[in-house]
């Protein structure tokens, strides 16, 4: 299937390292990037940085389920702790939970206990993003993602994903494939962007150039193999593997209906999925019995262990409602015109409508208190038209506006202030649309400040377990779930429901509330 192509070229938006204090970034579909080039021409480079006070409730675990310390005379351990600070930049942060790190730590170690190499230690970093991937470094370093505990169903899914990475791990297969590569050079590199700030280090790793953690087609296969012995081994199902396949092919047909969706951070994009596969898992299952009748699902603890997992946007990023973006940490909101759709991630927020129309909305660290005229005439615009600055204000803050043109595009360029940042607005329309100011016109109507009430009334949507009371059925379970147009196809997804199922009271199902 198609995927969206990364704005590799809009590194507009500098955070500090390692931090997932930035506002979201665009994800758009690759029908969408000839607009994504159009704003990328209306930029001229400018980096910028901007303070967030913002603090998240997530509360880091009092007694972390994580090893801090991998086999430090081991020279595997030295190459993935050198690859782990990009990961973890890459993918919003850590998971701090203490709930979610016992419920990991718990399947991760009747794992390791009849793994092939028993001694060897394992740090399981679960990553603050809705992707649905795992993966595994050299030296034990294992990686699961919050976006694929909310898919899983059962402790023993997780423990099919997981054993597959240790699988990765007992075979060497990321010193195999370093061997490949000019790993050296690459790796210091790309660290070495991370950790001066640079974000062209993050956006690396979202092209997909996870070289230790992409493995060849045999040695999936023979990860799937070590991985269902240790299912079966360890008590689990393992069938379970098989089992969770199909549902990450479920969750890729499921966004593929939506051209906006991006899986380049996704679990299939690294670990190729199709219908040999999953009966190759199924044929190793076998050895340990018929389905069903084998292994340890452990749904009951697994749903515990996630109830009230973090979904979708973190606070951190702001959150998506409908045709409005809001940021409780910066305290601003602003709407696009219907039919538009809003995609935020690490570097800007990024809405597409009808009509091959764009806007990107990012910020700035406002240190030197200059003019916003003399602002936006200070380079970062390519193709600006001097003479269509003007100084306007916006809901009784400072602001400024101008035009400009790029080859096929027109701009209207927007700047705000509020205390002590600047945030912009780059709407592009096709040359000569009169599109351009009533787009232009609503963002500026819409964008204001936040009181402090509706601030502190975001609430981030999350995985809530939910008893099927009498009279309830799927329909009215899943007019229940938030964040979503598409309520009955995501409920399907989430609890793994095939068509024509049904519930019955008593059943413990998931959907996503705040």
């Amino acid at each position: 299937m198609m995927r969206r192509t990364r704005l590799d070229s809009l590194t507009t938006w500098k955070s500090p390292a390692l931090s997932s204090d930035a506002i979201s970034a665009p994800r758009r579909f690759a029908r969408h990037l000839m607009l994504l080039s159009a704003i990328a021409m209306a930029l001229n480079g400018c980096q910028s940085l901007i303070e967030q006070s913002y603090q998240p409730s997530i509360s880091p675990s009092s007694n972390p389920q994580i090893v801090d310390e991998v086999q430090k005379n081991d020279p595997r351990a030295a190459m993935g702790a050198r690859e782990h600070p990009r990961i973890v930049a890459s993918y919003g942060g850590e998971y701090k939970d203490a709930k979610t790190e016992r419920l990991v730590a718990r399947i991760a170690g009747a794992l390791t206990a009849v793994s092939e190499n028993p001694s060897q230690s394992y740090r399981i970093t679960i990553l603050n993003s809705p992707a649905i991937n795992a993966f595994a470094l050299p030296g034990g370093y294992l990686y699961v993602t919050r976006g694929l505990l909310a898919l899983a169903n059962d402790a023993s899914e997780v423990a099919a994903v997981l054993s597959h990475e240790m699988g990765h791990v007992t075979a060497n297969h990321g010193i195999e494939r370093q061997k490949r590569e000019e790993a050296e050079v690459i790796a210091s590199r790309v660290v070495a962007e991370v950790l001066s700030s640079d974000i062209a280090g993050k956006q690396a790793l979202a092209r997909g150039k996870l070289r230790l953690a992409a493995f060849s087609r045999q040695q999936e296969l023979q990860a799937d193999v070590i991985g269902v012995r240790m299912l079966g081994e360890a008590g689990y199902d393992p069938y379970a593997a098989a089992r969770f396949l199909d549902s990450m092919a479920a969750y890729s047909r499921f966004m593929s209906v939506d051209p906006e969706a991006d899986q380049s951070l996704d679990f299939l994009s690294s670990h190729p999925n199709s219908a040999q596969r999953i009966e190759l898992a199924r044929t190793h299952a076998r050895a340990f019995g018929q389905e069903g009748s084998v292994g340890d699902k452990g749904r009951d603890y697994y749903l515990d262990g996630i109830d009230g997992l973090l979904y979708g946007d973190s606070p951190e990023e702001g959150y998506v409602r409908g045709q409005t973006f809001l940021h409780g940490g910066l305290g601003i909101r602003f709407d696009v015109p219907p039919d538009f759709h809003i995609d935020n991630k690490v570097e800007a927020v990024m809405a597409t409508g009808p009509s091959d129309i764009a806007v990107r909305f990012d910020g700035v660290a406002d240190n030197q208190n200059q003019s916003l005229t003399n602002y936006i005439s200070s380079g970062w615009v390519t193709g600006l038209d001097p003479s269509t600055i003007q100084q306007i204000t916006v809901n009784g803050m400072e602001a400024a506006t101008a035009r400009a043109s790029a080859d096929r595009w027109d701009f209207d360029v927007t700047v705000i202030r509020n205390n002590a940042q600047i945030f912009r607005f780059l709407t592009a329309v096709p040359k000569g649309s009169e599109a351009l100011e009533p787009t232009a016109n609503v963002l500026r109507a819409s964008f204001r400040r936040m009181t402090p009430a509706e601030a502190a009334s975001l609430k981030p949507m999350r995985i809530r377990v939910v008893t099927v009371r009498p009279g309830e059925n799927i329909s009215t379970l899943a007019a229940r779930m938030m964040g979503t147009d598409r309520k009955l196809d995501l409920f399907k997804l989430i609890n793994a429901l095939p068509m024509g199922a049904a519930v019955s009271p008593g059943d413990r199902v998931k959907i996503i509330a705040e």
